[in-house]
């Protein structure tokens, strides 16, 4: 009878222990290594090993997954932070190239000319300039004699085209009737055949 009365009270103080142990688990307060040490502390040792009922155990998965899934959410939101840190940086980046190549692009456009899409120093450009307008002024000086000389060559050409065509043209006047001459005498010698064909027949 003892022994019964022993067991019901070891049954019902295990009971009450449990429920205080289920509610030191449940605890927000604890993190989850505190939480493991109360619900090894709580349960009964038997021999080496630990009795730890079982819906202690169910408690302590459920917060444990609890757990696990917000340092993941936790994780996966400093994931998406860092990513979009990293995409503000990048863009920081271009942003700061564009600047400098724009910078570099203005300080180059005032020590340089652009001409026909090739860039000059002003220096050379001025030197280049000059040298051009030079040699222009020396062609076109060239051209100007040669035209004059090219006129006095034309008139003379002209006059011995003139002389040729009407030399020409009065030989074509003398083909022409020596052709018709011609012409002539072959239609009368066509025509003295078909007669004397016709009066053998």
């Amino acid at each position: 009878m003892k022994l019964l009365a022993i067991l019901i009270f070891l049954v019902q103080s295990t009971g009450v222990f449990a429920q205080s142990a289920v509610k030191a688990i449940e605890d927000k307060d604890l993190n989850l290594k505190d939480r493991y040490q109360v619900m090894k502390s709580g349960s009964q040792t038997y021999e080496d090993y630990k009795v730890i009922k079982e819906y202690i155990l169910d408690g302590f998965w459920k917060i444990t997954l609890d757990s696990v899934n917000k340092q993941q959410a936790s994780i996966n939101d400093l994931e998406s932070r860092i990513t979009a840190l990293e995409g503000e940086l990048l863009a920081s980046q271009k942003a700061i190239k564009e600047q400098q190549a724009s910078v570099e692009e203005i300080v180059y456009d005032s020590k340089h000319i652009s001409v026909i899409g090739i860039p000059f120093g002003k220096g050379a450009f001025l030197i280049l300039t000059a040298i051009v307008v030079g040699a222009l002024a020396i062609v076109i000086v060239t051209i100007m004699g040669r035209m004059k000389i090219a006129r006095a060559t034309m008139k003379e050409k002209e006059l011995i085209a003139h002389t040729l065509t009407q030399e020409f043209d009065e030989y074509k006047k003398k083909a022409l009737e020596k052709q018709t001459k011609l012409s002539r005498e072959l239609q009368n010698e066509r025509n003295k055949l078909f007669e004397m064909r016709g009066q053998k027949m």
